[in-house]
């Protein structure tokens, strides 16, 4: 069942993420979940975290996904429109839950705990895409995680970059891979086969390590032959943008204070978009990327508010020394001081 959604906006998404997004309830304060007195309840979601980013940078982002008539699928829907995404594609099922997770800080890190299986965005599928709200979409945006979630939600990432349902539509993959839904041996061969069929694949090289074997962002670009573009991340060293033709161009990460690196992928992926919608050179989407990730890094959830265009983009456009030298803090993107390299 599609059950009722909320009222479209007047102007259509130049941009649409597709995939779940879920109620988290996390330690307040922070601390182990076994010991927690109390939880906060906040959202997140990687497809509507890339979402919410673009639509802070000024993009008309659409979010495609199933929640459940519930009290969390209404907060997790008016979160994400109060971000000035247009929900107007996200389907209210009556018959299954939205999902939850949770997480568990600790000083190695910190873990989180799914509760999804059967979830309403669980049931989406291949159909969602002839929606006709997605005409005149210029980028579609979806992830590893989408198909991981059921048969049905892999049938669905894998039209997207097969069959090309939105044929004037860039196609975006991150490949995301979470090792709490499949195994990285399960996954490997399913997440390189969509990556290699999309134009734009996100991967962290940590990730593509534990995947496929690789050493390096020339390997993975090697392995992915098939993408007009192939980024690679690699937490606190840059990142590296690998085009089909032409020379690989890399930038250094900034140095921010971690607090949580939980939804910084999402966040760089939202600033790297950015840029390649608004077709800005190599350098500069990368330089983007890191500039919205950095906020991320610094608070305890999945999301925080990107910098300002102007902003973002003067910051980007700084010369190779100053960038080197960019304190986040005097630039105005973060307060207090800056400890260290980050370690997302």
């Amino acid at each position: 069942m599609t059950g009722d959604r909320p009222a479209a906006t007047p102007a259509g998404p130049e941009v649409v993420t597709v995939g779940e997004s879920m109620v988290v309830l996390s330690p307040d304060p922070a601390g182990s979940l076994e010991r927690a007195d109390r939880l906060g309840v906040s959202v997140g979601g990687a497809e509507s975290n890339v979402a919410t980013g673009l639509a802070g940078l000024g993009h008309r982002a659409g979010w495609v996904s199933r929640v459940g008539d519930d009290p969390f699928g209404r907060r997790v829907l008016r979160h994400v429109a109060a971000a000035g995404v247009d929900t107007s594609l996200v389907s209210v099922d009556p018959d299954a839950p939205t999902g939850v997770y949770l997480k568990d800080p600790s000083p190695g890190g910190t873990a989180v705990h799914y509760y999804r299986a059967g979830s309403a965005a669980s049931r989406l599928g291949p159909q969602v895409l002839d929606d006709p709200g997605l005409a005149g979409v210029r980028l579609l945006h979806l992830s590893g995680v989408t198909a991981a979630l059921s048969p049905s939600c892999a049938a669905l990432v894998r039209r997207a970059v097969t069959d090309r349902p939105l044929p004037a539509a860039r196609v975006s993959f991150d490949v995301n891979h979470r090792a709490r839904l499949w195994p990285a041996d399960v996954a490997a061969p399913v997440l390189r086969r969509l990556a290699d069929r999309a134009d734009v694949v996100l991967v962290g090289l940590d990730e593509a390590r534990a995947l496929w074997g690789v050493a390096d962002p020339g390997a993975v670009r090697d392995l992915l032959p098939g993408p007009e573009l192939v980024v690679v991340k690699d937490a606190e060293v840059g990142a590296t943008a690998l085009p089909r033709t032409g020379p690989a161009v890399f930038v250094p990460a900034l140095r921010v204070p971690v607090r949580e690196p939980v939804g910084a992928g999402d966040a760089f992926a939202a600033g790297y978009l950015s840029g390649l919608l608004r077709g800005l050179d190599p350098q500069r989407c990368l330089r983007l990327g890191h500039l919205c990730a950095a906020p991320t890094l610094t608070v305890p959830g999945d999301t925080a508010p990107p910098p300002g265009r102007a902003l973002a983009d003067r910051l980007a456009a700084l010369p190779g020394d100053e960038w080197a030298r960019l304190d986040l803090a005097d630039a105005g993107l973060l307060a207090g001081p800056l400890p260290g390299r980050n370690d997302r």
